[in-house]
């Protein structure tokens, strides 16, 4: 069966089975983003860390919006790729049904996340955002402007190429 292989026939099979799934993850991801704010909300909002932070601030440069929860195995691969992009970009994150605020900054220490985070205890500014999914990343430009929404896993390339799309 695998007699007429080439490595030539082998690399066509690999690159159009990796562009087929990458087409429909796109798809799947086109059909669940959220319906969310075309523009960040004019908010003051606490972090874990007793911080007040507006949106209005980080109309600056674009903006990562995640929202995340502690008991989301999903979460648990993204957010050291939040963490990472956190070091480069602006990064909001919002986690959602996780518990007190202690127990969210007992949860960031021990897997060594660092990125501002406002909990959302009862879920209602996932609500409010229309997020329903998790983990749910929300790209706003330097304007406040919505310009992506990923769901589930991304990579750090991935967000990075979108962020670097709209700056």
């Amino acid at each position: 069966m695998f007699k007429n292989w080439t490595f030539k026939k082998i690399l066509k099979e690999i690159v159009i089975t990796l562009l087929i799934f990458f087409v429909a993850s796109l798809i799947i991801n086109y059909l669940r983003q959220p319906d969310t704010f075309n523009v960040l909300p004019k908010e003051t909002m606490r972090t874990i860390e007793k911080k007040d932070i507006s949106f209005e601030k980080y109309k600056t440069k674009p903006l990562i919006v995640y929202f995340w929860g502690s008991w989301c195995p999903a979460c648990r691969q993204q957010s050291p790729n939040i963490d990472v992009l956190s070091k480069e970009y602006q990064v909001l994150t919002i986690a959602v049904k996780s518990g007190t605020d202690d127990e969210i900054k007992a949860y960031m220490s021990e897997k060594k996340l660092s990125f501002d985070t406002i909990n959302d205890e009862n879920g209602e500014l996932a609500k409010k955002f229309g997020v329903s999914i998790y983990p749910t990343m929300l790209i706003y430009d330097s304007t406040g402007t919505h310009a992506f929404s990923e769901t589930g896993y991304t990579t750090v390339v991935g967000a990075k190429a979108r962020l670097n799309m709209i700056k």
